[in-house]
């Protein structure tokens, strides 16, 4: 055994979330429903590549006024 081992030690977090746990036990799922919603996204990859060709290359310095109508040429 270690000396640095601490077996029964557990943080104030860890403890938080295990009575969270226990006391909600669809609390994972529900997790898992959300992250499905907002980030677990299929891609459609024409629509990925026709956004990329659309992109308007940014000019080295972005303040510059070369296409303004009173720049001077």
């Amino acid at each position: 055994m270690s000396i640095f081992a601490r077996p029964h030690y557990s943080s104030e977090a860890t403890q938080f979330i295990d009575e969270l746990k226990a006391k909600k036990p669809s609390l994972e799922a529900e997790q898992r429903a959300g992250r499905a919603i907002w980030w677990d996204k299929k891609l459609n990859r024409s629509e990925q590549a026709d956004y990329q060709d659309a992109r308007v290359p940014q000019q080295p310095y972005v303040y510059g006024t070369s296409g303004h109508p009173n720049s001077k040429p």
